[in-house]
């Protein structure tokens, strides 16, 4: 009988030591666990990436103005059939030139009024003034700069005079904006092990993760300092700032 008061006895006091060593143990992890909550480290992750144009565009436009409307359309035909000629001689397919509606547009009067030695005086304007222009499709991104520049020469050399232009299409922004933000994570979660490292600590799971706008820079573009620009109008850089929140451990 005595025997058994012991073994019954120890069993409960060994039960009451294991519950006090658990108890003891949850609330230490408990205030560790706490305490860790405060152990966050912020760090960015930057990503960029080339965007080349799909297509490309050379763009010529024209314009007369005078009093006369009928006159000013029939120069206005004479010079697009006469630019017409002159780009399917340099072997631009008829298909890839799109001539697009003239545009007309009438001031309705033919004196407009300007300050001139201290005083009002009346100045003769053209009433009409008619645009012509032009949309060229480009085979070849890369050399469209230097086909528009070369057209631009050749048509003043012809008394052709036009304004000429370029324009590009780019891939869409969300066709890339998986890679970059893997990427821009990717990096951060890089600055954060480094500080980690530096800190004796271990880098923990993501606590908070913000995306930054995607920017793009480019001649095409213009949203960032030049010197981070691409030097071809093709070419433009997109990039992206993600700032993300690390636990510690």
């Amino acid at each position: 009988m005595e025997n058994k008061s012991l073994l019954k006895s120890g069993i409960i006091s060994l039960s009451i030591f294991l519950g006090l060593f658990l108890l003891g143990f949850f609330i230490y992890k408990g205030f560790k666990t706490f305490s860790d909550k405060d152990r966050v480290v912020t760090v960015k992750g930057l990503a960029e990436m080339n965007m080349t144009a799909t297509a490309s565009t050379i763009n010529l436009s024209f314009s007369y103005s005078g009093d006369n409307l009928q006159d000013i359309v029939k120069s206005t035909e004479n010079k697009k059939n006469a630019i017409t000629a002159y780009l399917e001689s340099t072997g631009i397919a008829k298909g890839d030139i799109t001539i697009n509606n003239i545009s007309v547009s009438d001031r309705q009067k033919y004196y407009d009024t300007e300050w001139a030695d201290g005083k009002q005086v009346k100045v003769k304007v053209d009433r009409y003034n008619v645009t012509q222009s032009f949309s060229i499709d480009s085979k070849d991104v890369k050399k469209t700069e230097d086909k528009a520049a070369q057209i631009e020469l050749e048509l003043i050399s012809k008394d052709l005079t036009s304004t000429v232009t370029t324009d590009y299409t780019f891939p869409e922004l969300n066709s890339i904006k998986p890679q970059l933000i893997a990427e821009s994570t990717k990096n951060a979660r890089i600055a954060g092990e480094q500080f980690a490292n530096d800190s004796h600590a271990s880098l923990g799971k993501i606590k908070t993760a913000s995306q930054g706008q995607i920017s793009i820079a480019g001649q095409y573009y213009d949203e960032e300092d030049a010197s981070t620009k691409p030097k071809e109008r093709y070419i433009q850089k997109a990039r992206v700032v993600s700032q993300i929140v690390f636990f510690l451990e």
